[in-house]
């Protein structure tokens, strides 16, 4: 690899990012929706955002979708850094898709383990250096076995660690003592990918979260992250736990479904998934309308 072009400094993931979703209207791509989100997010005082991870439906978007998404956010975002989602199982068509989204001036890439495939810890190093080898920014491993069937483990992690383009990790693997592990080595940054989880993570000193929830109620969501920062964590407390209830019903069904619903109740887009993505059941709207006004109370 040649030196070049690996990057001069460590970037910093830390804070709080939008794993955004993708607004439809009629079945096509709402770029005016997803503009107006990105940039009340960003009034919100969010860090970023990632664009086409599992919350955006990447996979019910084909590459061209996928592009103007990017180029839509970004045009809006105001400066603010954005990770491009990306996963798939061939190998030679990721790193291809990696090498095109250098034209992009992205701060990194989130790259899951192979789907379906279910390879050895050998492969699953040979798949993230290789991709990590293809990149032109920095990648956050995105740690997530219930949807792509692989587990990371602890060592393979810690080796891919080793390569100086991998630096952080969306962590959803449900190991806390991997996630402590990865804390106290220190090498890759840990954002909590499990919204319930970004409390005990970024207390135990991770650095932020990705988080689907922070859609809504962003700013108190934004102030949990900067209380922590400042080991504030009583006051981080009283902010975090009336949270509890809002992200539990936001995941009772599968996500985005219920997400969409509240940001459609409030007339930021349509409820509106594309097959095989289905709507919240009206019960679970109804329940999660009532909370979020509830929280938005003075």
């Amino acid at each position: 690899m040649p030196s070049s072009s690996i990057p001069s400094s460590s970037p910093d993931f830390s804070g709080l990012w939008i794993p955004l979703v993708t607004p439809f209207q009629h079945g096509a791509v709402d770029h005016a929706a997803l503009s107006a989100l990105t940039r009340r997010l960003a009034d919100d005082g969010v860090t970023g955002f990632v664009v086409c991870a599992s919350t955006g439906e990447a996979a019910a978007l084909d590459e061209a979708e996928q592009l103007a998404a990017l180029d839509a956010v970004q045009a809006a975002a105001g400066g603010l850094p954005i990770i491009m989602g990306l996963s798939g199982y061939h190998l030679g068509k990721t790193t291809a898709w990696v090498r095109r989204l250098a034209e992009r001036p992205l701060a990194g890439l989130q790259v899951s383990a192979p789907h379906y495939i279910r390879p050895s810890q050998a492969g699953l190093l040979e798949w993230f250096r290789a991709i990590a080898d293809a990149s032109a920014v920095p990648l956050l491993v995105y740690d997530i076995p219930y949807r792509t069937g692989a587990t990371l483990t602890r060592e393979t992690l810690l080796a891919l660690a080793e390569h100086p383009r991998i630096r952080g990790i969306k962590d959803c693997g449900g190991d806390m003592a991997k996630t402590r592990a990865l804390i106290a080595d220190g090498r890759l940054q840990v954002l909590s990918g499990e919204d319930h989880q970004i409390f005990g993570t970024v207390a135990e000193g991770g650095v932020g979260a990705i988080a689907a929830s922070a859609h809504v109620q962003t700013r108190r969501f934004v102030q949990v992250l900067r209380l922590l920062a400042e080991n504030r964590l009583a006051e981080a407390r009283a902010e975090w736990q009336p949270l509890q209830p809002l992200i539990e019903m936001l995941f009772a069904e599968p996500n985005p479904a219920p997400l969409k619903a509240l940001l459609a109740h409030g007339g930021s887009m349509r409820d509106e998934l594309r097959s095989p993505m289905t709507r919240a059941s009206d019960a679970l709207r109804e329940r999660l309308v009532v909370l979020d006004a509830r929280l938005s109370r003075p």
